[in-house]
């Protein structure tokens, strides 16, 4: 089969590669679409030194099950799915706190092991999902990233009917937009983007002037009465400037990456009683069944986020094109 082998940093090629057999309790899907996501710019530009080369990236995928493991029974030939590239182990501690989110054990394809950019992925059954046929693939692609917003919204206090606000409009974060807008928060977004600003105004938000400074953010914000601050850039700068514009009280929810360390004055940030929350990925499988049943109810259109497809023959510069932040998600058709 073609795979795309990440081979060194900012060096991804095609490759033939053995067509992998499941396993007892896995399932060799098809694949269809991948998307882009972050984390694999991140992986792409060397952010990751403690990855090892060569390595398959890739995680946003959905396809067709074409091949069963042994004792597989929950799926069947030809099934459409979509992929949950976590796997948690479900008896560490942390799996037994209902918190699978930070297992120790956690698998994660296209990160520590290998991934779906490639025409077949082999996946525990149990993590891959039916799609149901009224989800078009447009939103059936982006069911892991919206999980990852869902599960975003659900760690923050704030409530429908209060006022947020979502820095950094990547694919993280207009999804963040897209679900409190349908659930009745005020959404107020900011990047630096006018363009991705804009996108967060078509879905409903407030936009917050892609040329604003930290004092202008947080006047604005006070005047809206934002309870709660969620950062989805993922860098350094975004985060002290969320905290340092984040009203009296206010809550920021983490759910960027950055590798960078941040410019935060503890002093200020206690005095103004700012709390922090972390929120990383989502949990196994509430979320996951969660979103997709928002999607399959006509609730939300998360495929609306697509921004450019691709040709799978053109996944080096379809990477390139993701490392220049100006898009939010890009596609990849298998």
């Amino acid at each position: 089969m073609k795979a795309g082998v990440l081979t060194a940093v900012r060096s991804i090629e095609h490759q033939q590669c053995p067509i992998p057999v499941p396993g007892t309790g896995e399932v060799r899907i098809k694949m269809k679409s991948v998307g882009i996501c972050g984390s694999d710019v991140s992986i792409f530009q060397g952010h990751r030194p403690d990855l090892t080369f060569p390595l398959i990236i890739g995680h946003e995928g959905i396809g067709h099950v074409d091949k069963l493991g042994n004792g597989v029974n929950q799926l069947k030939l030809g099934d459409r799915v979509v992929i949950e590239p976590n796997y948690p182990c479900g008896h560490c501690d942390y799996c037994w706190q209902g918190r699978s989110n930070i297992c120790v054990n956690k698998r994660i394809i296209g990160v520590l092991e290998t991934g779906c950019f490639a025409e077949c992925a082999v996946v525990p059954a149990q993590f891959a999902w039916p799609i149901p046929a009224s989800i078009s693939d447009e939103d059936a692609v982006v069911i892991e990233p919206t999980a990852v917003a869902l599960h975003t919204i659900y760690s923050s206090p704030a409530r429908p009917g209060d006022a947020v606000a979502v820095v950094g409009l990547g694919a993280i974060g207009l999804l963040v937009v897209h679900l409190a807008q349908k659930m009745g928060y005020t959404v107020l977004a900011y990047d630096r983007v006018q363009e991705k600003v804009d996108l967060a105004a078509d879905f409903g938000a407030i936009p917050v002037p892609a040329d604003a400074d930290t004092a202008q953010i947080a006047a604005i914000w006070k005047e809206a009465r934002v309870h709660t601050v969620f950062e989805c850039a993922g860098a350094a700068p975004a985060f002290t400037m969320a905290v340092e514009a984040a009203p009296r009280g206010a809550y920021v929810v983490v759910a960027g990456l950055s590798d960078k360390p941040s410019a935060i004055a503890e002093f200020g940030m206690t005095r103004q009683g700012i709390s922090i929350i972390t929120s990383i990925i989502y949990q196994h499988p509430v979320d996951f069944r969660r979103t997709i049943g928002l999607i399959e109810s006509g609730f939300i259109q998360p495929g609306r986020i697509i921004s450019a497809r691709e040709s799978f023959d053109n996944l080096a510069s379809a990477l390139e094109m993701a490392c220049t932040g100006q898009h939010s998600k890009i596609l990849l058709e298998i």
